[in-house]
């Protein structure tokens, strides 16, 4: 049995991934003349196939030393330099390989991520499972928006991942970095995922953080129904100057109705807010008294505390209200009314953004 057969059966690897080695090691042991340019980035391409071949680079450096070892068992200084330049060369080509593997995987996971929740099906389900997702069960959506951009959201969407699989021992749970923000996909009936990731956004992100929860839902589409609750959570708390920093999409569905129809939810604003534009300083300071009195569940005192204000003056804004629109907050249906109007406003983001005039 010749040396390349010999090496190849007692380290595994094949022999046409060191037979290189014999012809470099002899003539540096015959002239001394070390691997040249070309000889080195054979090496380089051999390392590389090696590990798409997944062969371990320990194995490859045992076949290496083993050959050099039959080959020469006196082997002079040059046989061993020529050896470390072609074990270094194996080694750069092995981590070239490693690192446009996982760059490859970064770049599938990334494009996977945006078609899941963009609902783009191609080859949908198969490509889950190879994320560890079934999509044929419920998943909840969960997005964690920073207060303020950070430096690696990628590195940080990895780690929470890797601990909340050590924590529920699953991998079904995909945590990815979207748009500056974190999108955690995890199975529905698995509801301490949704807690465990927020808790470690608290500790990550810097304050002004919000996060929204969707709900949950089946399938490929069920994902981006999901998504797109948790996303319309956190507008809706912007919007509304919400103080939660956690909302979930269950607890906000009213504003979606209220969207619904926005010709009727702009008519509802303009009827009865419309007067508050001739109050001195403009309709602001009370729209936030109604929604201080509203907060506080009618409670002027409580409300006065909330805007840092006299509670003579929370009355005084709400006897100028009732005057400029004719609505009360102490009469139940006019509050009804009011509170609806409110919250239409800040959806729709008047007085600042005036309603279009239609055609």
């Amino acid at each position: 049995m010749d040396v390349l057969a010999r090496v190849s059966e007692a380290t595994g690897v094949p022999a046409d991934l060191f037979s290189g080695c014999l012809p470099a090691l002899a003539s540096a042991a015959s002239s001394g003349r070390l691997p040249g340019r070309e000889e080195i980035a054979t090496f380089r391409s051999l390392g590389g196939e090696a590990a798409e071949r997944g062969i371990a680079l320990r194995s490859l450096a045992d076949a290496c030393l083993l050959a050099a070892e039959l080959s020469a068992r006196a082997a002079p200084p040059p046989v061993f330099a020529a050896l470390r330049r072609m074990l270094s060369a194996y080694a750069d080509g092995y981590e070239d390989a490693q690192r446009r593997a996982l760059r490859r995987e970064e770049d599938a996971r990334r494009e996977f991520v945006d078609d899941l929740l963009q609902g783009r099906a191609e080859r949908l389900a198969e490509r889950a499972e190879h994320f560890g997702l079934g999509l044929a069960e419920s998943y909840v959506v969960t997005v964690a928006r920073p207060g303020a951009p950070l430096p690696d959201v990628e590195a940080l969407a990895g780690r929470i991942e890797r601990a909340l699989i050590a924590r529920f021992g699953s991998r079904n749970i995909l945590i990815a970095a979207r748009e500056g923000m974190l999108v955690c996909v995890a199975p529905g009936s698995l509801t301490a995922a949704t807690g465990e990731f927020t808790y470690h956004v608290r500790g990550a992100f810097p304050p002004g953080w919000r996060v929204g929860i969707g709900r949950p839902h089946r399938g490929a589409g069920g994902v981006v129904n999901s998504y797109r609750e948790a996303t319309g959570a956190i507008e809706t708390g912007d919007r509304l100057g919400l103080r939660p920093q956690v909302l979930k999409a269950s607890d906000l569905l009213v504003f979606p109705v209220l969207l619904r129809d926005r010709a009727a939810i702009e008519d509802l604003v303009g009827s009865v807010l419309s007067p508050l534009c001739e109050a001195r300083g403009g309709p602001e300071p009370l729209l936030e008294t109604l929604e201080a009195v509203f907060a506080s569940q009618g409670n002027q005192t409580a409300a006065a505390r909330r805007l840092g204000i006299s509670t003579r003056a929370v009355t005084y804004r709400l006897e100028r209200i009732r005057r400029l629109t004719g609505f009360s907050p102490d009469e139940p249906t006019q509050r009804f009314t009011l509170e609806t109007a409110v919250l239409g406003a800040r959806l729709l983001g008047w007085p600042k953004e005036p309603f279009q005039e239609a055609p």
